[in-house]
């Protein structure tokens, strides 16, 4: 069969308003209605028939294939937090469908809009452990946030308009639905409409107007508010809400490590990160606050540090469109629950404008503390050795702030969120809650494919680079302009400061030997460029930054170099240590 056209498709669904094709057909159908034209995937045997229709729609619907099912829904994240979009990743049964499960886990914690897509065995072959036959709907039922198995291609369109309407509304996450292999071959009366609503889910909680009455008279009559917010600001498409509001009210505000560029660094009032590697003063003031406002944060272990010590002495306002987020970790005095967008549109009218100079000016002053004690030897250091703070420095100065940092998890992932400068939303995408090493490179190219007119520069480890390190062919065969960047101190860095911190010194498993980076690099056919001196840094990053290729930067660090400030776990945030 020969591709169809646009115009072919719209005439055949003009003549008839329901249209007789294979359940594969369908799948493919209803991901155009969805607005869905690009895909992450990795073919095999039982999604077969979809791949066969999906070669015949090429031309509206592109597909990438990754070298790892994994790099598929890594990418697929990546996509879905530069673009905003659903990102969708599809697989075949058994080993293919499992090695989606990390990724699903990761967008499932950090509230990613994901669909992916398993083939599975005949449904008279269900449960007869078949030749990759796995339950893939038992394996990612705690990682989803719906899934659902599809036995008569008729299930197929009410499935995947329910599917994308779960994923990205409310509170986002990933969905998987499973076909089985006659499902796809099948025939059936096609014709889809859109989800609006699913009975007994309440995506967006209703606003109680009283509870925001209250907050506001809190926020009015604080001599010590504090902001800390996360993502739930860029997912609610809040940004400019939250602006005004933190500049009407005049309140230091931090972020935590996903709500990163929802502010633009350079913000007066942006004070910095709190968590274990955060700044000193946002960490030390949480317990000195007398009204803590967290907005679409979920007050993670990383970020309280010790439950029995984190602002005890502080009122707490939580904003929050996950009911289960109320009150699970630290009990809110006053509950908001809906979008924070409308939340706080409702909440501005309500607060006087003020300065609180004299509680700002305290921030300022533990920042020169951890300036001196900390930043000025990360940025300028006075070792022969590069630091991973000056490498970020020097991205910096060739970005302007405007590029899109995608970031792997461990020591470099805490100094670039630390170092790099944000002028707009979107630009920060790392692993925050699963902490997935392997993370990053896949979900570079992603990112670069929602962004395409931004520049994505990915900071990784030498350990988790090597975890999804064939995804240089993805890179390669897209040709998608991605800035590889890969600080190589030889060791599984984060690891190792625990290990040199907390048990004597004792490297027990985590020191690497590794490859020729810049080989396995040409061998990917990209351009290439190795730096272990400080001379050669800038004009290196320079030249990676100006290229419109696909290029990747090995730099060497220091191989004991440590992530400072740093809260012990456990411990409480007035426990944070400088050294």
């Amino acid at each position: 069969m020969t591709m169809r056209t646009k115009e072919q498709i719209a005439l055949q669904e003009v003549k008839s308003e329901s249209i007789k094709i294979s359940g594969a057909e369908a799948v493919i159908r209803c991901l155009l209605a969805e607005g869905v034209d690009l895909i992450y995937g990795y073919p095999g045997g039982a999604i077969m028939p979809v791949y066969d229709e999906l070669y015949k729609f090429q031309d509206q619907l592109n597909h990438v294939l990754t070298r790892h099912e994994q790099g598929a829904t890594h990418a697929a994240q990546g996509y879905a937090r530069t673009s905003g979009k659903v990102g969708v990743a599809i697989a075949t049964s058994g080993p293919g469908a499992t090695n989606l499960v990390t990724g699903i886990a990761d967008a499932q914690i950090d509230s990613t809009p994901m669909v992916c897509i398993t083939g599975q065995v005949g449904s008279h072959l269900l449960g007869s452990d078949a030749f990759q036959e796995t339950d893939i709907i038992g394996i990612s039922t705690p990682v989803t946030k719906w899934n659902y198995q599809i036995t008569k291609a008729s299930e197929i369109p009410e499935i995947f308009a329910k599917a994308f309407y779960i994923a990205r509304s409310g509170r986002p996450g990933p969905v998987l639905i499973d076909i089985t292999k006659d499902a796809q071959f099948d025939n059936f009366d096609f014709k889809y409409q859109k989800c609006t609503g699913v009975r007994s889910y309440q995506p967006v909680p209703v606003l109680d107007h009283e509870s925001v009455e209250k907050a506001a008279a809190m926020i009015n009559q604080a001599k010590k508010p504090f902001i800390v917010w996360g993502q739930g600001v860029i997912l609610g498409a809040a940004e400019n809400e939250f602006k005004d509001f933190v500049e009407k009210t005049g309140i230091p505000a931090a972020w935590t490590i996903l709500g990163l560029s929802a502010l633009p660094t350079a913000h007066p009032l942006n004070v910095g990160m709190v968590g274990m590697h955060g700044n000193y003063g946002p960490n030390l003031l949480t317990n000195e606050c007398d009204l803590l406002i967290a907005i679409g944060m979920r007050f993670d272990d990383r970020v309280t540090g010790d439950l029995n010590t984190y602002a005890k002495q502080a009122k707490i306002i939580h904003f929050e469109i996950d009911p289960a987020e109320i009150n699970k970790n630290v009990t809110a005095d006053v509950p908001i629950l809906g979008n924070c967008r409308e939340s706080l549109t409702a909440l501005l009218p309500l607060v006087e404008k003020k300065s609180h100079s004299l509680w700002l000016e305290r921030f300022h002053e533990l920042m020169k503390v951890e300036v001196k004690e900390v930043i000025d030897k990360d940025l300028r250091p006075d070792k022969e050795g590069l630091s991973m703070g000056e490498v970020i420095a020097a991205i910096n100065k060739h970005t302007q702030g405007d590029a899109v940092l995608v970031t792997d998890v461990g020591q470099h992932q805490m100094v670039a969120c630390r170092y790099t400068d944000f002028v707009r939303s979107r630009s920060n995408v790392t692993s925050g809650g699963l902490g997935t090493m392997g993370f990053a490179l896949p979900a570079a190219l992603g990112a670069k494919m929602g962004a395409p007119e931004r520049e994505v520069v990915a900071v990784i480890g030498d350990g988790g680079y090597q975890m999804t390190i064939q995804e240089l062919g993805t890179i390669f065969q897209t040709q998608a302009a991605v800035k590889i960047v890969v600080l190589n101190n030889e060791f599984l860095g984060m690891v190792r400061q625990w290990q040199q911190l907390f048990f004597d010194k004792r490297y027990a498993s985590t020191e690497m030997v590794n490859p020729d980076f810049i080989t396995i690099a040409k061998g990917y056919y990209l351009d290439a460029k190795k730096v272990d001196k400080r001379d050669d840094l800038d004009a290196a990053v320079a030249e990676m930054i100006a290229s419109d290729k696909p290029y990747f930067l090995e730099v060497r660090v220091e191989k004991e170099d440590n992530v400072f400030p740093m809260i012990p776990t456990g411990a409480s945030v007035s426990d944070i240590r400088l050294k």
